[in-house]
């Protein structure tokens, strides 16, 4: 079966599965907007103005998100520039209010989508509005968690549809009262009006949060970075001028026709009733309803890919952001969706409650992420890559977003905001945290460049006859004595000697067990080399044995794959019987680019000369590009060829889920990789086994052949 991708292909599906927040803003922005010019006075005077100042800022912002679309490309968006640009601390805070912000648009679409259904079903109390909101919410994590490409085809609809129901509205206005824009007036920047001015700039500006979920998309495109970066750009433009055509053509209407102080009937809802057929408006509400679980799904997504793009910088551990089957990090979805749902249950379910954090947070992120884009741009500009006109709008940008970030802590501070002060902090001290125990990664596409120019062999000779002498490990167990079959299988067809072990407390009480491994596996001659033992090292050095085999269901097997002192063959006891033991015909090798990952290389050359057929895959992940690793893969097969026949493939996403896919799809009997790749040895104390193989110890259907990073030992 062919490789199936479940990434985006182009910016109309972009913008279906990843614009329903920004795409939704209007349906719930105007109401605190409106409200607070009745209670101001302000009225007509500071109406205009606010509006024409989103728009400005929306333009600006997304002119250099477009920069950081083009220099980002893993999915971790801002945070990732701000990381490179001005070190650790910039992505600990950018990546700590990315993720509160992701969880507070779930909260707010989740909560405005609970309105729109309680303005045509009045009654609604308190728990029903809760229960409504948790089911909701489980429900959009369930189809987040089965793919982007699932969540397009369920939600993808409903963003059209709300983005055709804006432009109807549109359409309908200037058809009833023509092209009436909000006039901008001098006064509301007077004395009196200057607050309300200011406060309808804040809150309006809670409609900007959706620009960074497109950054974080780019990682879920199909293609290469560039188009991908190009198609995720493509994505925001379809979403942001729909908004912004609402806010500046719509927006009078509502002024004019909603009465912004119901408390039953939301501002938009007001106004769809008055200007559209009542079918249709009905219709609306109901594609406002959808809709709003497009714009959860895609606050879901955005928190996906972060923890996609901090796991490759280290900064979570790789379990939390480890694909799934379905090409996406489920972990982060589970954990928002709990928290999201213990909200509800707690502090129900009025948008006007987490409102008040929603915008708080986004520009500073936004702020830190323009002054990383300038810096970024400075630097091209002295290279000749940048011209003076980006810098200035960058610069620009920089201010607006930097000023504005100002303005609503100073405006909400003691409603809500003050939190962040609390919350950002303790998400900083956890991405610190792990990003000290994992180390810094490696910079894998750096390293392939230095060496392609290098022109250097990639088989390092340090194994000129491997196996010499195999050692199987039993735990006595039925399963474990699939170690004992391969274990004589393996070393007839290597012409290795073998030795037994049996873990074992009880060695007075095994002596039958293992007289009758002596006779049904054992040549004669080596009865000294079955042992009884707790310490399955000692039996190692004895034996000076340089590989191990142990059945994967045993509990010997994960602390010798854990402790990385020789290559280790880890064989499926309850495999189906054609795949169970490996025959050594057709074997996968995974590698990442890295300099760890080639420890498996010596290894294949003896494999090589013993008529193995190898399989090099390898997946484009983090930094890397697929044009790189397949030159990559291109030159390390040319070095293996001279001993065997070796081919090469470049695909999927997720090394282990995609190592799985191959072996099934090749019916591989083997699949070797090293015990640490891209993420670096140097921090095997803390993780002494990579994601990538603990992933394959679980999934794989076939042996799995695990070699230590830091190579062969001396045989002594």
């Amino acid at each position: 079966m062919a490789h199936v991708s479940h990434r985006l292909r182009g910016a109309v599906q972009g913008a279906l599965a990843g614009g329903g927040d920004p795409a939704t803003s209007p349906l719930y922005v105007f109401g605190p907007f409106l409200k607070l010019l009745v209670a101001t006075g302000a009225g007509a005077v500071s109406f205009g103005t606010p509006i024409w100042m989103v728009v400005a800022t929306v333009i600006v912002v997304s002119l250099m998100y477009r920069h950081v679309m083009r220099w980002i490309t893993d999915g971790s968006g801002g945070s990732g520039l701000c990381e490179e640009e001005f070190g650790g601390w910039a992505v600990k805070v950018n990546a700590s209010i990315t993720a509160i912000e992701y969880t507070l648009t779930f909260l707010v679409s989740i909560a405005a989508l609970v309105t729109f259904v309680a303005d045509r079903a009045s009654g609604l109390g308190y728990w029903p509005r809760a229960g409504l909101a948790v089911v909701l919410t489980l429900v959009v994590g369930f189809v987040v968690n089965r793919g982007p490409r699932l969540a397009a085809a369920v939600f993808g609809p409903a963003t059209a549809a709300v983005l055709a129901l804006l432009w109807v509205l549109v359409v309908a206005v200037i058809a009833r009262d023509g092209l009436r824009l909000p006039a901008v007036r001098l006064e509301a920047f007077d004395g009196s009006h200057l607050h309300a001015t200011l406060g309808g700039y804040v809150r309006l500006l809670a409609l900007m949060t959706g620009i960074e979920v497109f950054a974080n998309l780019v990682a879920a495109y199909d293609g290469p970075p560039e188009v991908r970066a190009r198609r995720a750009f493509g994505s925001l433009i379809i979403v942001m001028t729909t908004t912004l055509a609402t806010m500046v053509v719509v927006g009078p209407a509502i002024f004019e026709l909603a009465d912004p102080m119901r408390s039953d009937v939301s501002v938009f809802t007001q106004t769809m009733d008055r200007l559209l057929p009542a079918s249709v408006a009905y219709a609306g509400t109901l594609v406002g309803i959808v809709v709003l679980l497009s714009a959860a799904a895609a606050s879901a997504q955005g928190l996906q890919n972060l923890s996609l793009g901090l796991r490759h910088r280290h900064y979570v551990p790789a379990a939390f952001g480890q694909r799934n089957r379905f090409d996406v990090a489920e972990r982060p979805v589970f954990v928002q969706v709990l928290l999201v749902a213990a909200c509800f249950v707690a502090f129900g379910t009025h948008e006007e409650t987490y409102l008040t954090l929603y915008a708080a947070g986004v520009f500073v992120l936004l702020g830190l992420t323009g002054w990383a884009a300038v810096k970024r741009l400075w630097r091209e500009r002295r290279s000749g890559r940048a011209s003076t006109l980006s810098v200035v709008g960058t610069i620009l940008a920089a201010l607006v977003t930097s000023a504005a970030a100002m303005l609503i802590f100073v405006e909400r501070f003691t409603e809500g905001a003050w939190a962040y002060l609390v919350l950002v902090p303790a998400l900083y001290y956890v991405f610190s945290r792990f990003r000290r125990r994992l180390g810094k990664p490696a910079l894998i596409q750096e390293r392939l460049g230095a060496v392609l120019t290098a022109h250097k062999s990639f088989v390092p000779t340090l194994v000129t006859s491997w196996p010499q002498a195999l050692l199987a490990v039993s735990d006595g167990s039925p399963d474990a004595e699939a170690a004992l079959v391969a274990g004589a299988d393996v070393a007839k067809t290597l012409a290795a000697e073998l030795s037994f072990c049996l873990v074992s407390d009880s060695k007075p009480n095994v002596a039958p067990y293992l007289e009758m491994v002596q006779r049904t596996f054992l040549p004669e001659g080596q009865a000294s080399h079955v042992n009884a033992t707790n310490d399955v090292w000692e039996i190692v050095l004895a034996a000076n044995a340089d590989l191990l085999v142990v059945a994967s269901e045993t509990g010997a097997a994960r602390s010798l794959v854990l402790d990385n002192r020789c290559p280790v063959l880890i064989v499926r006891a309850k495999a189906e019987p054609g795949r169970r033991y490996p025959g050594f015909k057709r074997a996968l090798v995974g590698l990442d680019g890295s300099s760890e990952a080639e420890a498996v290389l010596p290894y294949c050359v003896s494999l090589l000369r013993f008529g193995t057929a190898l399989k090099l895959v390898t997946v484009p992940e983090g930094d890397t590009t697929a044009a790189s690793l397949t030159s990559y893969l291109g030159r390390v097969a040319e070095d293996l060829r001279q001993y065997g026949e070796v081919s090469t493939v470049v695909v999927g996403s997720g090394p282990a889920r995609t190592l799985v896919q191959q072996a099934n799809e090749e019916q591989s009997d083997l699949v070797i990789v090293a015990s640490h790749g891209g993420g670096g040895i140097a921090r095997a104390d803390a993780v002494p086994l990579g994601s990538v193989p603990e992933r394959l110890l679980v999934d794989l259907p076939c042996s799995l052949l695990l070699v230590p990073a830091v190579g062969l030992r001396s045989r002594g």
